[in-house]
C-alpha cells in the first residue's frame, strides 16, 4: 500500500499523479468559483454571461489534451464538453433554447459513444424507461406545443446516456445520475412552476456532472477500451 494511502506520518499524503491531476483540474475549479461568485442576473444575457458560464467545462474539455492514453474516449469526452459549452451559452438567450438543446443532444450522443455497450446490463431499461415515462407524461401538458417532439427526442437521449453511465459503473455513474437530475431540475422549473433557487441547483449537480464524467478519463484504462 501507498504511503499516501496509509497516511503515515512524515509521509506524503498526495501522490504525484494526484497531484498532477490536481493541477490539471484546477483551472475548472477557479472558473466555477468565479461564476457562482459573480453570478450574473439571468435577465441580464450577454457575452461576458455566456462566456462565464461556459469555462468550466470548457477547462474541463482543455485538461483532457494533456491525457497520453485513452485518446479516443478522450477525444470523444472532449467533443461531449465543447457541445456542452455550445448548448451552455445558446441557454443564456431564451430565443437560443431549442439550439441548446440541440447541441447539448450532440454532446449526449457523443457520450453514448464514448461508453459504449459494454457491460451491457439490460435490466437497467426498465426503471429508467419508468421513471423517464413517469417524469416526462407529468411535465408535457406544461411544454409549448412546438418544443414537445423536440424535447422527448432529447430525453430519449438523455435516458440512454443514463443507461449506459450507470451500466459503467465508476465515476461516471454519478456523473450521468446528477446530469439527468439537473436537466430535470432545469425543465421543470422552465416549463412547469419556478423552483426555489432552481439556477443554484442546476449548475453545481450540471458542473458536478461533467467533472465527474471527464474524471473518468484519467481512472482506469479498461474504462476507455470500447
Amino acid at each position: 500500500m501507498d504511503a499516501w494511502e496509509e497516511g503515515l506520518p512524515g509521509k506524503p499524503c498526495f501522490s504525484a499523479q494526484q497531484l498532477r491531476l490536481c493541477r490539471r483540474l484546477s483551472p475548472f475549479f477557479l472558473t466555477c468559483a468565479v461564476y457562482f461568485l459573480l453570478w450574473i442576473p439571468q435577465d441580464q444575457p450577454s457575452w461576458v454571461s455566456a462566456l462565464v458560464k461556459c469555462l468550466p467545462v470548457v477547462c474541463l474539455a482543455a485538461s483532457l489534451q494533456v491525457e497520453r492514453w485513452g485518446r479516443r474516449y478522450r477525444t470523444l469526452l472532449q467533443g461531449a464538453l465543447l457541445c456542452s459549452a455550445v448548448g451552455d451559452a445558446c441557454l443564456i438567450w431564451p430565443d437560443a433554447f431549442l439550439h441548446g438543446v440541440a447541441a447539448f443532444a450532440v454532446a449526449h450522443l457523443l457520450y453514448l459513444w464514448a461508453f459504449g455497450l459494454t457491460p451491457l446490463r439490460p435490466g437497467l431499461l426498465l426503471p429508467i424507461a419508468l421513471v423517464c415515462v413517469l417524469y416526462s407524461s407529468i411535465l408535457l401538458p406544461h411544454l409549448p406545443t412546438g418544443m414537445a417532439l423536440a424535447l422527448a427526442a432529447y430525453s430519449l437521449v438523455l435516458a440512454s446516456v443514463l443507461w449506459r453511465g450507470l451500466a459503467r459503473g465508476g465515476s461516471i455513474r454519478w456523473g450521468v445520475l446528477l446530469f439527468t437530475f439537473s436537466d430535470m431540475v432545469l425543465a421543470w422549473d422552465t416549463f412547469a412552476q419556478p423552483l426555489p433557487h432552481a439556477r443554484l441547483l442546476v449548475m453545481t449537480t450540471y458542473y458536478a456532472a461533467q467533472f465527474l464524467i471527464t474524471l473518468s478519463a484519467f481512472q482506469s484504462p479498461r474504462l476507455k477500451t470500447n
